[in-house]
């Protein structure tokens, strides 16, 4: 039949049409893409999902600006693929910008096809994962590349604390692009390939005459090692795309839900080496903390975030029996365990999430303080620390608490002490509790008793002994209920375990408010 024919030409039609929208900017810069050591928009995508479960929306949608010979460019999606798949089986938003259609910067049709997908993913309680591969805002379009950004921002904050979101960086981000990133709660960037900074070496240059390279601006080590923006690097796009995988495996699709349970694990210890001999009886001796973590929690199931960025604390995911735990821990190492700024900030973000995503959180003390110095004082100390007392304090989920050496003075409040909720604190035996270290507190307590003995070396040491027997021994913070026991290393497992189990039905009803004001 005659329509049947036409049918036949409508469908052969609308997949020639689809397979050229599919080419984005030609297959000449597709290969290009991979030429650079990238994946094309569609690679990136069905390496990430699993396979024959993305489902793209919004395909047909192109630009309707035709200022300064936009009319003459190819532009299918606009420089945007949209859509939902599964990502190990769990349902995911995704957005991925095409850098072969106009450098995949961001104008007004681009921004509304983010922001629908965004709307999709909180009506529908799913994480959201935006792939960035752009030049920024594209500057033929004025004030509707602008009103894009907005929308983008706009539900990226509505979106926060309500499903996980995160940002992979896989080319160029610049200007006002960064900002999307900047609200989501992960940013991973790929190695040699991608760059985010809001200002480009060139504007520098022509204002105040710095010459800077875009790595050096805004490269992956500078974001790793010193703003601290990034969560992690990747080797490569396909590494890069596998980690964000895993990261999903740990957290739950939005707030009303529990994070996923892993393999139960069995009630052995994981310790090749005595947890008791990781853990120098010298209070200023270093040690790294990860290994600590790690004879504690489900083999190989930590995963840790911002690795290089403030190494002075430890943050990551891990499972115990299973069950998906957040991790903070001081680390001796570095800077001899002390809070600083930086510290205190990636923290208190990393508490934060947590908490907005029903998972418990661990915490291992070992702290002399907050870190002296002018500098810390004049980067506003005050009120960085503030932030993690705000966040522990904030947070309602079920909060475990380790003092593995020593915790003194305003720190040890600040690391999930009782006074903030913790649910449960135990410490290890030989460690400190107390306003400060038991030399600084035999100078000034016992001042006069040794300046006035004929020894006063030994009279000191004495003193020490008597300090850290009648005041910094965790037995008398346990007599007065501000820890909950003094355990053996090696029960820290099973004791932390068993009160997380016990905590999987916890709920605290907060005091009515519209929001809190933490010092940010």
């Amino acid at each position: 039949m005659q329509i049947d024919k036409i049918n036949r030409e409508r469908i052969k039609n609308l997949k020639e049409e689809k397979h050229f929208m599919r080419l984005g900017g030609g297959e000449a810069r597709l290969k290009a893409q991979n030429v650079k050591g990238k994946m094309t928009v569609w690679q990136r995508i069905e390496y990430l999902v699993d396979p024959d479960t993305f489902v793209e929306a919004g395909s047909f949608i192109e630009l309707r600006n035709e200022n300064f010979g936009l009319e003459k460019s190819r532009t299918p999606g606009d420089g945007v693929v949209t859509g939902f798949g599964r990502v190990n089986g769990q349902l995911t938003y995704i957005a991925a910008q095409d850098f072969t259609v106009l450098g995949g910067s961001l104008g007004e049709m681009h921004g509304k096809k983010i922001a629908a997908i965004m709307d999709l993913a909180i009506q529908n309680g799913a994480p959201m994962i935006t792939l960035n591969d752009s030049v920024g805002a594209r500057i033929q379009e004025g004030i509707g590349a602008l009103a894009g950004y907005g929308e983008v921002f706009f539900r990226n904050t509505k979106a926060s604390g309500v499903i996980p979101q995160i940002s992979v960086i896989m080319g160029p981000c610049a200007g006002g692009a960064v900002y999307s990133p900047g609200l989501t709660d992960f940013i991973v960037m790929v190695k040699d390939t991608s760059n985010m900074f809001i200002t480009g070496p060139e504007i520098i240059k022509s204002v105040t005459g710095e010459v800077v390279t875009k790595d050096e601006l805004g490269g992956p080590d500078v974001h790793m090692a010193r703003s601290g923006v990034v969560t992690h690097v990747g080797e490569d796009d396909e590494s890069t795309l596998d980690w964000v995988k895993k990261l999903l495996s740990y957290l739950p699709a939005n707030n009303l839900e529990f994070p996923p349970v892993g393999n139960q694990a069995g009630t052995e210890l994981n310790n090749e080496i005595p947890q008791e001999n990781l853990v120098p009886s010298n209070t200023t001796k270093p040690y790294d903390v990860f290994q600590v973590v790690n004879s504690i929690v489900d083999p190989m199931s930590f995963l840790e975030l911002q690795s290089e960025y403030a190494k002075n604390i430890l943050i990551g995911f891990a499972r115990l029996y299973g069950k998906t735990i957040g991790i903070v821990a001081n680390n001796p190492s570095e800077l001899a365990g002390c809070l600083d700024v930086n510290a205190s900030d990636k923290a208190a973000r990393f508490v934060r999430f947590c908490d907005a995503f029903n998972i418990p959180l661990l915490t291992f003390v070992d702290v002399p303080g907050f870190l002296p110095g002018t500098d810390q004082e004049y980067a506003g100390i005050i009120r960085h620390g503030a932030k993690l007392l705000y966040a522990y304090s904030e947070a309602t989920v079920t909060k475990l608490t380790v003092i593995l050496r020593k915790a003194y003075g305003g720190a040890y409040i600040c690391m999930c002490s009782k006074h903030l909720g913790a649910d449960m604190v135990v410490a290890w035996p030989g460690s400190e509790i107390a306003v400060m270290g038991p030399k600084g507190a035999v100078s000034i307590v016992f001042k006069n008793e040794i300046s006035e003995s004929k020894n006063p070396e030994k009279k000191a040491v004495e003193c020490e002994s008597l300090y850290m027997d009648t005041v910094s021994n965790p037995k008398i913070a346990a007599s007065q209920g501000y820890i909950d026991d003094v355990i053996e290393p090696g029960e820290t497992r099973h004791i932390v375990g068993s009160y997380l189990l016990s905590m999987t039905g916890k709920r605290v009803e907060a005091p009515k408010r519209k929001h809190g004001n933490i010092p940010l």
